[in-house]
């Protein structure tokens, strides 16, 4: 009896904790590399009219992209939003420099070899 109840507080502590995890990593950023972009206009809009009848709209770019190196990289990414010009983002990328997330930085926060190259 007293291992079976040590087997059930083992399942509920593990479930608990997969919980968590779930919760609190995003998969979008986890392993992926970063590179930065000074953000241009959008190369291209999609507008796709919803069930509910809004329009939503998706801003696509296509643009140079630096590594923490200062290695030049093509990206296209899209955004539900048109971003703001001018903007650094920091992307993150796969190996096949697929962006999956980004993030807003500040200038203070890009890399010298990434600051030169923009």
């Amino acid at each position: 009896m007293k291992k079976l109840f040590f087997v059930m507080i083992g399942v509920v502590v593990l479930f608990a904790a997969a919980v968590v995890v779930l919760m609190t990593v995003d998969f979008n950023r986890a392993g992926k590399d970063n590179v930065y972009i000074q953000v241009d206009e959008p190369a291209s809009t999609e507008e796709d009219k919803m069930d509910t009848g809004e329009i939503a709209t998706t801003y696509w770019y296509e643009q140079p992209a630096y590594t923490e190196d200062g290695e030049e990289i093509e990206v296209t990414f899209s955004a539900q939003k048109d971003l703001r010009q001018g903007a650094y983002l920091m992307l993150y990328v796969n190996d096949d420099n697929e962006v999956s997330s980004y993030d807003e930085v500040s200038e203070e926060e890009l890399p010298a070899a990434v600051e030169e190259a923009l």
